[in-house]
């Protein structure tokens, strides 16, 4: 059979693969000028292209749609994945967190192992061509249109991405693809990102990073998100590992309802903390309350604590009231900010939406409207927490689409 692949990322580059293995003839089209140019800038450089956890654990980490990929992560596992790139040639390690990278940390490597498989099986690439569009007939597919002309095809494997980094190519052109077969689109959302946040008190704290913190998020009047870790404020607002995590979690919401919440010291309950302010008092009654509390907070965020809390940083502490005290005590656990919106998709590492999975075959990643239309990667609503698992989502459903091809 004659397999076009649209995209020649991670998962076109894997569908590819697992295709012409089962003897197709397969041909990749890729608009740049190289394959794989999000890989390139995965992980800094590095590339987390997976996570090494058991399958159970890893659909855990995922957060829209994780019963849908069930089978293609048992089917082609994290274990799986490390497995095969070792095979191709390329060490692997593990670090914290169980991510997995390259042993050489060069991203490069693995784009470069995964175009090593593809040659290997015979899969043409085409690179500097543009998939414009394709035609249906009879409710299969029947030919593409690239910027070179037309050709026949008996599959179309369509991995074009989301709109996440947008200057690596990915630029919706699988949603119009989509849309064409008579799917729907669950509205594309930034995810694993930046927050802005609305006033401007944060730019006095751009650049301080906070480990071992809160964070809460609250929407209408319920907590949806609380967890402890690290977290950096920047010239637009929030960002750090916290706070990627929370945005996947959040992007379905609207930005303004919600409102965040930061606790400096979540491992001392209120009592505790409020002791240790006092022990503070008692050793420094006559300096200023701002230089008291240099060995409880950040510097550069303890006007804005005493701010908050109504209390002047010039005070002498032992002037400060039982009332200014506990003031003090809650702007400490609970540093009030509100969302303004979502870093754009320029920013983002990971789209969330996309196509609907409902009309997808979870076991070969078959659109359920057109006979030989595929779907894989990032361009399905599948997304998932940083940490290697996005990567893995599209090695495993390319995985799955390509294998599922038998000539």
């Amino acid at each position: 059979m004659n397999v076009a692949v649209i995209g020649g990322g991670a998962a076109g580059l894997m569908a590819a693969h697992a295709a012409a293995r089962n003897g197709n003839k397969v041909t990749i089209y890729e608009k740049n000028s190289k394959c794989g140019k999000k890989i390139y800038i995965t992980g800094k450089g590095r590339c987390n292209f997976t996570n090494n956890v058991p399958p159970d654990e890893f659909l855990q980490n995922v957060v829209n749609n994780a019963k849908f990929l069930t089978g293609a992560i048992y089917s082609f596992s994290p274990q799986s994945c490390i497995e095969f790139f070792e095979d191709g040639g390329m060490p692997v390690k593990v670090e914290r967190g169980n991510r997995a990278f390259p042993v050489s940390d060069k991203a490069s490597d693995v784009t470069k192992c995964l175009e090593n498989y593809c040659k290997n099986v015979g899969v043409d690439i085409c690179l500097d061509e543009e998939v414009i569009d394709y035609t249906i007939l009879d409710s299969t597919v029947s030919d593409i249109i690239t910027s070179k002309g037309t050709k026949k095809v008996d599959k179309i494997i369509v991995c074009t991405g989301g709109l996440s980094y947008p200057s690596t190519g990915s630029t919706g052109d699988g949603y119009k693809f989509a849309l064409k077969a008579g799917h729907t689109i669950t509205q594309p959302k930034q995810a694993l990102c930046g927050i802005n946040l609305a006033g401007s008190f944060y730019k006095k704290l751009q650049g301080l990073t906070l480990k071992n913190v809160k964070l809460t998020a609250v929407y209408n009047d319920k907590v949806v998100f609380s967890q402890m870790g690290e977290t950096l404020f920047t010239h637009f607002g929030i960002s750090g590992p916290l706070v990627l995590s929370l945005s996947s979690l959040i992007n379905r919401l609207e930005p303004r309802k919600i409102k965040l919440s930061l606790d400096f010291k979540p491992a001392l309950g209120d009592e505790t903390l409020d002791r240790r302010i006092l022990r503070d008092f008692e050793g420094a009654a006559n300096k200023s309350i701002h230089n008291c509390l240099r060995n409880l907070l950040p510097v550069s965020v303890i006007d804005e604590v005493l701010s908050r809390a109504a209390i002047s940083p010039d005070k002498k502490v032992n002037c400060i009231t039982r009332a200014e005290r506990a003031a003090l005590l809650t702007s400490i656990k609970n540093f009030d900010m509100i969302m303004a919106s979502l870093r754009g998709f320029e920013e983002s590492i990971i789209t969330s939406g996309g196509v609907n999975v409902k009309e997808i075959n979870p076991k070969t990643m078959e659109s359920k409207l057109v006979k030989g239309l595929y779907f894989c990667g990032e361009v399905l609503d599948v997304d998932a927490f940083t940490g290697g698992f996005n990567l893995q989502i599209a090695f495993a459903t390319g995985f799955a689409a390509g294998n599922s091809i038998k000539d």
